[in-house]
């Protein structure tokens, strides 16, 4: 993509109410704008990081036995008043009365939508287990949006869901979800940290969250250090018992503020290894049983012939938070470092002299190959100026950066620049494209 066709509106200072640092380089890089209170617009840079977020949940969860479908963003009243979470859930929902006077919501999330589904079509335990999941955006009318992206009202979210014959079939279920996330996690360079959770309106009796350590998280988190030495494994077998690699994970200390008992920490954790720090959840498993299966009739009939309600469980992850929370791990004063995974483009290539004849043309020859060897290229062509140049790519975070200009070419070189480690290379004109064979 030429930047001169791109569309990247760059702000030099954030605005004053932007708190933390990603809410402040989302704005700067162009990725977003506000819309109104908790509610952005996804600019195209903004949106490709989300694409690419979205494909790594996706492959993992697919990896994991899950089944994407796509749900409502608007639901019906009817089903939540059947589950009788209607007038628990608060004034979070966003809710509507049609032209017809029916009465509809907002999805804030989407377990009643999904048990009425499955209470329509799953009545045998042949059809069982299932995980179905998908990415959608939500609305929860919160009373202070705050942190961009973080805490906003309307956020893309991925959520899965489980269904079971048995509590303990139920708990495989939620194993391979719970290592699928650690998984997600890693591939986009996250150490995401398993903790103890309260369930909160979603209900369950077993929780976790999954948080990232962040000075500008919004609750505090208590851990054994030694969860931050644990290694996800690469290969996983999902049909294979799980709850050894959970136990690993679930062992050590680690529970958000709300689960937190002073006395315990201290008596399970060493001194040494105690951690107290802030944290940014990026993602939340619950199981909770028959909470909605029971009182919706999603049941099913068991090899014995009686009628039984299915076990639930519910998986969420923070697709349009996980930009912010990416952005909280990834950054130095200059800008954005994007993890290779997740980044907008793969390649920036900056052309110091357009108006060279030379430049311009060793620039378009090693465009054209990055495009046709599968590099998703952001190729500067713009007449601004040298250091505008070098700041725009170090603030939008590309990972790699391909420098030419009328000085290296004269000695027949170009430059490379990796952003994260800010080591530098020249090579020869001629062996340029050596170093970006065709991509996979």
């Amino acid at each position: 993509m030429r930047l001169t066709n791109y569309f990247l509106p760059l702000l030099k200072e954030a605005p004053k109410d932007a708190d933390v640092i990603s809410h402040q380089l989302m704005l700067r890089a162009g990725m977003v704008k506000q819309s109104s209170s908790g509610i952005y617009i996804w600019l195209p840079m903004g949106l490709a990081v989300l694409k690419k977020i979205e494909q790594i949940i996706r492959e993992e969860q697919s990896k994991a036995g899950a089944l994407e479908m796509l749900m409502p963003t608007i639901q019906t009243a009817d089903i939540w008043k059947k589950s009788g979470r209607y007038e628990d859930y608060g004034k979070e929902m966003l809710r509507i009365v049609d032209r017809h006077d029916r009465e509809m919501l907002y999805g804030p999330t989407n377990e009643e939508q999904i048990t009425d589904l499955v209470s329509s079509f799953i009545k045998s335990y042949k059809n069982i287990p299932k995980i179905f999941f998908h990415i959608q955006w939500k609305f929860r009318d919160e009373i202070r949006p705050r942190f961009g992206v973080m805490r906003c009202r309307e956020f893309l979210m991925k959520d899965a869901y489980s269904f079971d014959i048995s509590e303990s079939e139920g708990k495989r279920s939620y194993n391979k979800m719970f290592i699928s996330y650690l998984k997600i996690f890693k591939k986009m360079e996250l150490n995401a940290i398993p903790m103890k959770a309260e369930s909160g309106p979603i209900g369950g009796n077993m929780s976790h969250e999954f948080i990232i350590l962040a000075k500008t998280g919004e609750s505090r988190v208590f851990i054994d250090k030694t969860l931050l030495r644990l290694e996800v494994p690469d290969d996983v077998n999902y049909n294979e018992n799980l709850s050894e690699i959970v136990d690993k994970w679930t062992a050590p200390f680690a529970v958000t503020e709300d689960m937190y008992n002073e006395d315990e920490f201290h008596k399970n954790v060493t001194i040494n290894n105690r951690v107290e720090e802030k944290g940014i959840e990026v993602g939340h498993v619950f199981f909770f049983g028959d909470k909605y299966t029971k009182p919706m009739n999603a049941t099913i009939q068991n090899k014995e012939g009686k009628v039984i309600p299915l076990q639930c469980g519910s998986y969420g992850i923070g697709v349009s938070r996980l930009v912010a929370a990416i952005i909280e791990a990834h950054h130095d004063d200059k800008g954005i470092v994007w993890p290779k995974s997740v980044s907008p483009f793969d390649i920036s290539l900056i052309n110091l002299k357009p108006s060279n004849a030379d430049v311009n043309n060793i620039c378009n020859r090693i465009y054209e190959n990055l495009e046709k060897n599968r590099y998703h290229t952001i190729y500067d062509d713009t007449d601004s100026s040298i250091g505008e140049k070098f700041s725009r790519m170090d603030l939008i975070g590309i990972p790699i950066q391909i420098i030419v200009g009328p000085n290296s070419i004269k000695e027949g070189k170009i430059e490379i620049k990796d952003r994260k480690t800010d080591l530098r290379k020249f090579v020869k004109i001629s062996e340029i494209f050596n170093e970006f064979p065709l991509k996979d």
